[in-house]
């Protein structure tokens, strides 16, 4: 195998970095990577330097992987700030480190791609050896592969990690009330209740999807994204405005945006994407805050568009233990990681063991809240 890295996402063809996805999720996409880099979201002045990985067999493309050189953890959702602030302290440097992940998205999918004739198992033997030898010569302190696929992992040295995210599933369901009707009697009065206070505001949604998104509406929902983040960290955002325009003209047949109106003034927005599968949460902006708002934008509208397309899951980013009582259960979501310093490597190992246990114990708690009548 020949391993070969790309300092920009530009510089493999569309064609050929696509023919290895082969699937619809949307985040391994050309597109979508590229629009990042392109827009100068992702890039060396950004703290994400792309060293995306290509592997050849006889000068045939077989795999191909999202990589960055990170200079620091922001934008990734799996926490290791402790792990840099430990190094830190014994006088180690964390960063930089190599990062497998797609930059802000905290969305589960495949992160090396592979010919479907190729030997899987041999390819991921190969890379995860091949990226621990970058990582060594880059002189980073470690390796990270975030958000997997269950299936798709690497082994030792390699550490497991697992996380928490909330999911909804499509149980066959025809329409919205179709999935209330699973709901304990009171739990659904109440979600009745919230849906019923954005109506009594004045508040009208819609959902638009490809070209139906003008450009006002886009420049709009970019207000509302920098907007929100700007009071939750006090910057603009990871994203920038030409990132939207980008992914707007190369991706409109995988994005689902939610607008809210009242008085005829849009205010506020919920972007989505999905595949042939699923319903991806990304991004939710306000003018103002209204009440139960967040709600109807962010997950009941994106219910309803699942039942609508037949998608079987809705997932709506990380976090959030308020959308348990909205339906959305507990699910693992899977990371690799391997550290430079055998120290620390057995340390953490440690460390992931314990986390795994409390994590167990979370996610039977959080189950025991959701609001779905006994079977």
């Amino acid at each position: 195998m020949e391993f070969r890295y790309l300092h920009s996402i530009s510089e493999i063809s569309a064609q050929q970095w696509d023919s290895l996805v082969h699937s619809d999720y949307p985040f391994t996409r050309h597109a979508f990577l590229a629009a990042l880099e392109l827009s100068g979201s992702v890039a060396v002045a950004t703290g994400w330097q792309p060293h995306h990985l290509c592997v050849y067999q006889a000068e045939q493309l077989v795999a191909v992987m999202p990589l960055y050189i990170k200079q620091h953890s922001y934008g990734e959702y799996i926490f290791d700030w402790s792990w840099a602030e430990a190094y830190q302290r014994h006088g180690y440097n964390y960063y930089p480190k190599l990062l497998a992940a797609i930059p802000f998205t905290p969305a589960t999918g495949p992160r090396l791609c592979i010919h479907p004739d190729s030997d899987a198992a041999a390819l991921y033997e190969a890379v995860g050896q091949q990226l621990i030898a970058q990582a060594q010569q880059l002189q980073a302190s470690s390796v990270h592969v975030l958000y997997h696929s269950q299936a798709n992992h690497f082994n030792a040295p390699f550490m497991a990690r697992s996380s928490v995210q909330f999911h909804w599933f499509n149980q066959g369901y025809t329409c919205f009330d179709d999935f209330l009707a699973q709901f304990k009697s009171r739990k659904r009065k109440t979600l009745n209740k919230e849906r019923r206070s954005v109506k009594q505001q004045g508040i009208s949604l819609q959902r638009l999807s490809g070209n139906e998104i003008s450009e006002e509406i886009w420049q709009q929902f970019y207000y509302f994204y920098q907007l929100t983040y700007a009071k939750r960290s006090g910057h603009g955002g990871y994203l920038k405005q030409d990132f939207f325009k980008r992914i707007a003209s190369s991706m409109a047949d995988q994005i689902m945006l939610v607008i809210a109106r009242k008085d005829q003034d849009i205010v506020a927005g919920a972007l989505n994407f999905f595949d042939s599968h699923s319903l991806y949460g990304r991004y939710w902006g306000c003018s103002e805050e209204l009440e139960q708002l967040h709600f109807e934008a962010c997950y009941y509208q994106g219910i309803e568009f699942c039942i609508e397309r037949g998608l079987q899951r809705f997932d709506s980013g990380a976090q959030g233990e308020h959308k348990i009582q909205r339906g959305f259960q507990p699910v693992d979501t899977h990371s690799s990681h391997w550290l430079a310093q055998p120290d620390f490597a057995h340390a953490i190992q440690q460390f992931l063991q314990q986390e795994t246990t409390e994590l167990k114990r979370y996610k039977l708690q959080c189950s025991k809240h959701l609001p779905f009548k006994a079977t």
